[in-house]
C-alpha cells in the first residue's frame, strides 16, 4: 500500500554549482549565522524564505552572491518539494533533475515536455536532463524556476 504521506517526507537537494553560505563578512556572529543556516532549512513556503530574506537584508545589507546562492537553494528546495524532486543539480552546462519515487506529478505531462523539447531527455526511469548552457547563477536558477513550473 502506497502511503499518501511519505512523499512529503524527504529534503531536496540542491546542487547550483557555485558557494551557497553565510560568509563571515556578510555575518560575522558564528552564532547568529547557525540560527540563520536552521531558520532557513526550517522555512516550509516562499513566503517564509522571502520573510527571511528581507530580514537578513535589513540586519546585515544586500546578499552577495554566496548568499543570494544560499537563499535560492532553499527557495527552489520548498518548490521541489511540492513536484516529488528529490534532487537538482543545476551546472553551466545542464539541469538534472531526479524525482522521488512515485512523483505527485503527471508523467504524461514530463512525457509532453521531452517529446517537444530537443534539450529534454530520460536520464534513467527517476531522471531527467536538460542540456543547457547556463553560465551564470541568475540564469541557472530562473531556469530551475521555470523547469519546475512546467510539472505543475
Amino acid at each position: 500500500v502506497w502511503d499518501v504521506g511519505a512523499p512529503l517526507d524527504f529534503t531536496t537537494e540542491i546542487n547550483l554549482h557555485v558557494p551557497a553560505l553565510l560568509p563571515n563578512d556578510y555575518c560575522g556572529d558564528v552564532h547568529e549565522r547557525l540560527v540563520l543556516y536552521k531558520r532557513l532549512a526550517s522555512c516550509q513556503s516562499v513566503d517564509e524564505l522571502s520573510d527571511l530574506q528581507e530580514e537578513m537584508i535589513d540586519r546585515f545589507g544586500l546578499p552577495t552572491t554566496p548568499v543570494r546562492a544560499l537563499i535560492e537553494s532553499h527557495r527552489l528546495r520548498v518548490l521541489a518539494k511540492v513536484v516529488g524532486v528529490a534532487k537538482i543539480d543545476a551546472s553551466v552546462d545542464a539541469i538534472q533533475i531526479q524525482f522521488i519515487p512515485n512523483p505527485p506529478i503527471d508523467a504524461a505531462r514530463v512525457i509532453q515536455l521531452i517529446q517537444r523539447n530537443r534539450h529534454y531527455k530520460l536520464a534513467g526511469p527517476d531522471k531527467l536532463k536538460i542540456s543547457e548552457a547556463l553560465p551564470d547563477l541568475e540564469k541557472r536558477i530562473g531556469r530551475v524556476k521555470a523547469i519546475l513550473g512546467e510539472f505543475q
